[in-house]
């Protein structure tokens, strides 16, 4: 096989590949799940097998106890979290309304100025603003109602655990499998490389996943402090998109903020949210990622911090 024929497998392959997770994205979310949750727990199974436990059983017993820890969290989550998305759900469009008007007049002014400086583009976008935050609370309540999304869910919860125990089970004899289709000549190269990535990406989702922990708990603790309603629930569901620099505090940033513009009336409340997150970015990129991803991929924390800030 010819250098350009393998590229034209491997790009092909690919983008089979792309357009089989954009065609079956939902469909395909309990298998990912499953694989992930496999991937994860395969070290613990391998160390059960060490002890003398049948793989089989090693399986049962894992999977048991994860789903028993995230059965714990739920249970002490959910009385917390119940009761404040159900009030959330339900004055999400008074927030938004209240919101519109207490901008309309800030927006109104800006067109103003802007249309007598001869600008009629940006005059329309900012006349056209209390519009789009009434599409946006029209659209977060589909959002929040749509039976899809309660149709995915359930199948996640049913179907990831039946994937997971059937891939942890054979996990040994399918990656035994793969090697068997390894070309001799570079089977040893793939080997160390497929290890060094394995040890790499294990790090790498264990270190951000303490990272999104501390950041949610500071979030939710920090918004609570502030008096914010909701605090808890905008706090931890920041912390969880964390996975994604930047993204967890711009989105919670952005939706305390609003919040805080509804709810208080002094500057200086909103002032004090913001700062929550301000203190939260500065402590993820100059302490938490360096030292708890740094560490766990083998990354100087001057490197990551430069990583950070090249986005």
């Amino acid at each position: 096989m010819t250098l350009k024929t393998r590229l034209v497998f491997w790009f092909g392959g690919l983008a089979l590949l792309f357009l089989l997770l954009y065609v079956l994205g939902n469909v395909l979310l309990p298998f990912i799940a499953g694989m992930a949750l496999a991937y994860f727990m395969d070290p613990l199974v391998d160390r059960m097998e060490r002890w003398g436990m049948s793989r089989t059983i090693g399986t049962l017993v894992a999977l048991l106890l994860f789903f028993v820890a995230f059965l714990i969290i739920l249970l002490l989550l959910v009385p917390l979290l119940h009761s404040q998305i159900s009030i959330l759900i339900d004055r999400m469009p008074d927030y938004i309304n209240t919101l519109s008007q207490r901008l309309e007049p800030i927006l109104e002014e800006l067109r103003v100025r802007f249309a007598a400086q001869g600008d009629p583009d940006l005059s329309k976008l900012l006349s056209s603003s209390g519009t789009a935050l009434s599409w946006v609370a029209s659209f977060l309540g589909g959002l929040i109602s749509g039976g899809a999304a309660f149709a995915n869910i359930i199948s996640l919860i049913l179907i990831t655990p039946i994937v997971a125990f059937y891939l942890l089970r054979d996990w040994d004899r399918m990656v035994a499998k793969i090697d068997g289709w390894l070309p001799r000549a570079q089977a040893d190269t793939i080997r160390r490389l497929a290890r060094e990535i394995d040890d790499t990406l294990a790090g790498f989702v264990r270190g951000q996943a303490m990272v999104c922990l501390c950041l949610g708990t500071f979030y939710a603790v920090g918004l609570t402090l502030c008096g914010l309603d909701f605090g808890l629930i905008i706090g931890i569901f920041a912390g969880i998109i964390s996975f994604v620099p930047f993204v967890g505090s711009i989105a919670g940033g952005i939706a305390a903020i609003g919040l805080a513009l509804v709810q208080f009336d002094s500057l200086v409340q909103v002032a004090l949210v913001a700062g929550v997150f301000v203190a939260g970015q500065a402590i993820e990129g100059n302490f938490l990622t360096p030292k708890m991803v740094g560490d766990k991929v083998g990354l100087h924390p001057v490197w990551v911090i430069f990583a950070l800030l090249a986005g």
